[in-house]
């Protein structure tokens, strides 16, 4: 289960998905905060300041990266659903320091039956306006590294593996760059005409995941 939404933790996922009847276990569920992980494990940073959210910060917590350092190497900006302008004005002054900034997904808006809300990309304008910089790396779907570091820890070789979505430009674009299976549903946001201007190409494409049961 692979969701580049870094609001919630893996326990939060979890919860969520038993409350919907599906039996899954930790190791199951993916998140752009592993791949931001992965990206600070690579970079050397444990210092960080992070623009997130209690969940968030309890994951890079809990793999030995400090969230509120008075000399962060970084300013780690989520998906942050418990924003303050406190938040807001501490990372803009580390910014301003000359602190770089990395970024868990690079989604404008997280979407809602009312709309559109703001999502990290939306922060990331925010600060741009403030300060003039724009994170260094962005973590996250369409990035091989999202999937690659999991296939790498299962053994796997990407060409044994199968990515499974709903978006083109996200889901299937990742699918691409990481050299893995793309299969395409069209019960969500993309549709059957949306394939012939697309430049990604799907390695399969079913009407929903039930079909792939069959």
């Amino acid at each position: 289960f692979l969701s580049k939404n870094s609001s919630r933790s893996v326990s939060q996922y979890l919860s969520k998905l038993r409350g919907l009847g599906i039996a899954a276990e930790a190791d199951e569920v993916l998140l752009s905060t592993h791949d931001l992980l992965s990206w600070l494990s690579s970079e050397g940073v444990t210092e960080t300041y992070l623009v997130g959210t209690e969940g968030m910060r309890g994951m890079l917590e809990d793999s030995g990266v400090t969230t509120n350092s008075d000399a962060p190497q970084y300013v780690v900006l989520g998906y942050d659903t418990e924003i303050t302008y406190e938040k807001l004005a501490k990372a803009t002054i580390h910014l301003h320091n000359g602190v770089l900034m990395v970024a868990s997904h690079p989604d404008t808006v997280c979407p809602s039956p009312d709309g559109g809300l703001p999502d990290s990309g939306a922060y990331m304008d925010l600060f741009e306006a403030a300060t003039g910089v724009r994170p260094v790396h962005v973590c996250g779907k369409p990035n091989a590294g999202m999937i690659l570091h999991k296939v790498e820890g299962l053994g796997l070789r990407p060409e044994q593996c199968a990515m499974i979505g709903d978006r083109l430009y996200t889901d299937m674009e990742m699918a691409e760059r990481a050299g893995v299976h793309g299969i395409l549903v069209l019960s969500g946001e993309a549709a059957a005409g949306d394939l012939e201007q697309a430049p990604q190409s799907p390695s399969l494409v079913v009407s929903s995941v039930d079909e792939l049961a069959h």
